[in-house]
Formats: structure tokens, C-alpha cells, sequence
């Protein structure tokens, strides 16, 4: 297990990050967000939050990095930091305040430790793994929905030129009928930690980058949430390919975005 002085670390640093967003959020209008792929852009408020972020958690230890901005650089000693420094950089520029600060910590190949702070609601979710999820230092769970016409899902839909687009598609037109609703918010990272956190009932997305999901990971398993690849076989932290869940709604739902199938009766699906 991380120590508590990883997990205060993290925290202090992502907050420290939100309060630089927080200043470039309110001149956005002079930000030129530069397009690295179809729907995919980075800002000068990227790159400083991520500078501060590997200044900040790389000043005492010789760990590893993985960031969005800045990339791999390995350790001999197992600690890699995976951080992304603003995940949700087209909603920041665009002016929709639904955006984050991930970072988590890997030890010998486990995620061990994620923190997802939102600078604009000033909420920051942790866990380290064997502990609970907080919310601001207070105990949070995992919903406990257990009728899948009374849940909420979120999901991230593919853009541009991203494969998949058909298959997603499809997934809402079977999921929409049988439950509450369906949320596209734009920070996946967000998404997992509401998740953990029973704001949502469940996510579905696909191929994620490492960065997108390592907090939101760590979270869902420390709330109890289910979490399965969208191939039961495969891995989300290896795929970026994720589906996750309140155990009470999990099986029903997955049962609908993976092959469309479910009871004729939703609720009676949903207790199963």
C-alpha cells in the first residue's frame, strides 16, 4: 500500500495545479489551444500545470513519469507518477467548467493511489488502494442503484476520425430505453471518479490513454464499483477499454452494451 505521505502529496499537488488552471481558465479568451489530433487539442495551460505537477512530485524521489504533455521517463525504483495535467482541455477552452486534474501512483506495476481534483467545484476525490474513497477528506460510496430504470450512466462518445463510432452509437440506442440517462460530461477522469463516488451508476468508453484512467481506476476498486474490461477478458489498465459499474446495476448493463441482450423485464434484470 502507498503511504498517507503519497496520497497528502498528491493532493496538495493537484490542488496547486487547479489554482494555475484556475487563473488561465478566467483569461481563456487569449489561450490558442494548438490541435494534436481530430477533437484533440493542448494549451499553454496544459504545459504549466503538467511543469508544476513533475516539478512538485518528483522533488524529493527519483520516480518515474508518465504524462500527457510530457511522456514516458522510467525509473529503477517501481514508482511511476501517471498524470494528466488537464484532462478535458476542449471543454476548458471552450468555456464548459467540466474538467480535471488526475494524478495516481504505480509501484511495481499496481496502481496503487488516484486523486482527481475539479478546480471549479473545488472537489478533490482520493484513495489509496486498500482504503476509501474520499471527497474533500469525507467518506464517499459507490451508488447503491439497484434497478437499472432508476440509474445513470456516463459515457465517452468517439470523435473525428476515432474508430467505433457505429458500435457506440448502437450501445446508447440499447442502454437509453431501460435506464435514466446517459451523460457525455468530456473529462473521463471526472467521469470515473463520480462514479466511485454514486453520482453515476456506471461508464462505458473505449480506448482511453493510460493517463485518462489511472485515478479514475484506482478510485472505482477502492469504492467497490465493479470494473471489467468492455472484453470481459481484457484488461482497462492495459486497453484503455473500460466498463464499469455499481454492483447492483453492473450485470444488466453490461449485458446490454456488450451484446444487447436483457430481461424482459428491466427491474428483475437489474437484481439479478
Amino acid at each position: 500500500m502507498t503511504g498517507c505521505k503519497d496520497l497528502d502529496l498528491a493532493r496538495a499537488a493537484a490542488e496547486e495545479a487547479g489554482e494555475i488552471l484556475i487563473k488561465y481558465w478566467k483569461g481563456r479568451g487569449d489561450l490558442v489551444g494548438a490541435q494534436k489530433a481530430p477533437g484533440e487539442f493542448v494549451s499553454e495551460a496544459d504545459i504549466a500545470a503538467e511543469q508544476h505537477l513533475r516539478r512538485r512530485l518528483l522533488a524529493q524521489c527519483e520516480d518515474g513519469w508518465l504524462g500527457e504533455e510530457t511522456g514516458l521517463a522510467p525509473a529503477e525504483n517501481g514508482r511511476v507518477w501517471i498524470v494528466d495535467p488537464l484532462d478535458g482541455t476542449t471543454n476548458f477552452l471552450r468555456g464548459v467548467p467540466v474538467w480535471a486534474v488526475s494524478i495516481a501512483l504505480e509501484i511495481d506495476g499496481q496502481r496503487v493511489m488516484g486523486v482527481v481534483h475539479d478546480p471549479i467545484h473545488g472537489e478533490t476525490f482520493a484513495a489509496a488502494r486498500g482504503g476509501a474513497v474520499t471527497v474533500n477528506g469525507r467518506p464517499a460510496d459507490v451508488s447503491d442503484t439497484a434497478q437499472l430504470d432508476g440509474a445513470l450512466f456516463g459515457t465517452g462518445i468517439p470523435f473525428g476520425t476515432l474508430p467505433n463510432i457505429d458500435d457506440h452509437a448502437a450501445e446508447i440506442a440499447r442502454l437509453m430505453p431501460h435506464c435514466a440517462g446517459v451523460r457525455r460530461m468530456g473529462a473521463a477522469a471526472l467521469d470515473l471518479a463520480y462514479v466511485a463516488a454514486g453520482r453515476l451508476d456506471g461508464f462505458w468508453e473505449r480506448r482511453l490513454q493510460p493517463w485518462d484512467v489511472a485515478a479514475g481506476l484506482v478510485l472505482l476498486r477502492a469504492s467497490g464499483a465493479r470494473v471489467e474490461g468492455l472484453d470481459p477478458a481484457e484488461q482497462p489498465e492495459k486497453t484503455g477499454s473500460i466498463l464499469a459499474g455499481a454492483p447492483g446495476v453492473f450485470k444488466p448493463f453490461a449485458d446490454l452494451i456488450r451484446s444487447g441482450n436483457v430481461s424482459a423485464n428491466p427491474k428483475q434484470a437489474a437484481n439479478r
